[in-house]
C-alpha cells in the first residue's frame, strides 16, 4: 500500500545525546513516505547520529546563540519563532515534540500554523520538572489542552500523565522500539565452579539504583566469584558527579575494586558487546529524591533482555511491562537491598531456569518492541494526525 508522503518535523533539545539511541532508531526506521526533519536547539555528536536533513538553532550563528541566551535570561526563548518560521518553509505536516518541555515550547508554532501536534514523554519530564518547578505544573496544563497526542512508553507513565491534568482520549502508550536484527539471541549459561559475570549500565543517575546493586553484589560476592561490567559515568550535573561518589563508595567499602571494570561511557555498539560477554544484567531502578524516574522503562533493559541475558531489576514504572517477575525475569521492590540480594541468589541457585526467563523476554519484545513495527504503528499515527486537519 503506498501513502501520500508526511512531512514530519521532529523537535527535540539536543541532537543527539549518545545514550538516547533509542530516539535515533524511532525516526531512521520509519517507512519511505514519512519525510522527517530535525530541529533542535544545540548539537551533540550529530556524527553518530546521521540524519539527512538536520538543522540546530545555536548552529546557525554565533551571534543568533549569544542573543538566545541573553532571551533565555530575560524569560523570553527565541527557539519556539525560530520553529514555527522552518516548519513553514519546510511546508510540515505534523510537528513531532521529544520530551514535555520541548512540547510547551513548540505548541505555539503548532497551534498558529495550525498543524498536528504529538509530544513523546520519557521520564524526567514526567514528574521531575514539575517537582523541581512548579511552573511546569500550569506549562503541561497549557500543552494538553492544545496537544493532539501524548505518547508514553508504558502504562505506568500514561497513568503519570492522566494524573497531570491530560484528559485520556489524548495519551496512548507506544513503545520504544528496538533493533532486534542488531541483537541477536544468545542464550546465557553459567556454572557455579566458574565467574559469574554481572552487567550494570546507566547514567550515574539516582534513578538507576547503582549504589544499591553494588550493595547487592558487595554482600554477594563471599558466597560467588564476582565479575562486574559497569558501563556508564557521571555528567557535569552535580547530581550526577554526587552519585559517582557513592557509588565510588560502595565500591571501597566491599573492596571490590579489582572485581569492578568501569568502562564509562561506551558506544550502543560497545555495549552490545560486552553485554554478550556477561550473563546477568542487574538494574535496580528507584524514584528519586528530586522526582527523577525512568517513567517508562530503561531501553537498556529491553535491549538486554533482547539480547537472552536474563534480568534482574525492580517494581519500578513500565519495567514489569518488559520484565514480569518469575516469567521473563525476576523483581523486587526498589531500595530493597535484600529482597535484590534473595531474587540475584534465587537466579544463582536456578541456572536451568534462565532460558525460560530470556525465552520469554525474547518473545514479549519480538511482538511488543521490535522498532520495525513500532515505526509502523508511529506511522500510522502521523498519517491519522494529518488527516484530522484535512476533514
Amino acid at each position: 500500500m503506498s501513502y501520500r508522503p508526511v512531512k514530519v518535523l521532529h523537535s527535540c533539545p539536543v541532537w543527539l545525546a549518545p545514550t538516547q539511541t533509542w530516539l535515533y532508531n524511532q525516526i531512521k526506521s520509519l517507512p519511505a513516505d514519512i519525510a522527517c526533519t530535525v530541529a533542535c536547539i544545540g548539537l551533540s555528536k550529530p556524527e553518530l547520529f546521521p540524519v539527512d536533513d538536520l538543522h540546530s538553532f545555536c548552529g546557525t550563528s554565533g551571534l543568533r546563540y549569544k542573543f538566545e541566551a541573553l532571551l533565555r535570561k530575560l524569560n523570553i526563548p527565541l527557539y519556539p519563532f525560530w520553529l514555527r518560521q522552518y516548519a513553514k518553509r519546510s511546508r510540515s505536516s505534523v510537528i513531532h515534540s521529544h520530551f514535555g518541555n520541548m512540547g510547551w515550547f513548540d505548541r505555539h508554532a503548532a497551534m498558529q500554523l495550525n498543524l498536528p501536534h504529538v509530544v513523546t514523554f520519557y521520564g524526567l519530564d514526567v514528574d521531575h520538572l514539575p517537582q523541581q518547578d512548579a511552573r511546569w505544573i500550569t506549562r503541561y496544563a497549557q500543552l494538553f489542552d492544545s496537544v493532539d497526542l501524548v505518547l508514553c512508553e508504558g502504562s505506568h507513565m500514561a497513568s503519570r500523565i492522566v494524573a497531570r491534568g491530560c484528559k485520556p482520549e489524548k495519551v496512548r502508550v507506544h513503545h520504544l522500539g528496538v533493533d532486534l536484527q542488531f541483537i541477536p539471541f544468545q542464550a546465557r549459561s553459567w556454572s557455579p565452579s566458574t565467574t559469574l559475570k554481572v552487567m550494570i549500565a546507566g547514567a550515574f543517575r539516582e534513578k538507576k539504583g547503582i549504589p544499591c546493586a553494588l550493595e547487592v553484589l558487595g554482600r554477594l560476592q563471599d558466597n560467588v566469584d564476582l565479575e562486574i561490567t559497569l558501563i556508564g559515568d557521571a555528567d557535569a550535573d552535580p547530581r550526577s558527579k554526587e552519585e559517582k561518589q557513592k557509588i565510588l563508595a560502595v565500591i571501597d567499602k566491599y573492596g571490590m575494586a579489582d572485581k569492578v571494570r568501569m568502562l564509562g561511557y561506551c558506544t550502543h555498539a560497545k555495549m552490545l558487546e560486552e553485554a554478550y560477554k556477561n550473563h546477568i544484567f542487574f538494574s535496580p531502578s528507584v524514584h528519586a529524591k528530586d522526582g527523577d524516574s525512568e517513567g517508562g522503562l530503561p531501553v537498556s533493559i529491553i535491549e538486554m533482555a533482547a539480547s537472552g541475558m536474563p534480568v534482574v531489576s525492580t517494581f519500578h514504572c513500565d519495567i514489569p511491562e518488559v520484565i514480569k517477575h518469575g516469567v521473563s525475569g525476576l523483581l523486587a521492590q526498589e531500595h530493597d537491598v535484600d529482597g535484590l540480594l534473595a531474587q540475584l541468589q534465587s537466579l544463582i541457585l536456578a541456572p536451568e531456569k534462565w532460558l525460560d526467563y530470556s525465552r520469554a523476554a525474547r518473545a514479549l519484545i519480538e511482538a511488543e518492541y521490535d522498532v520495525s513495527l513500532q515505526a509502523d504503528k508511529l506511522a500510522a499515527i502521523y498519517r491519522e494526525l494529518r488527516a484530522t486537519r484535512e476533514v
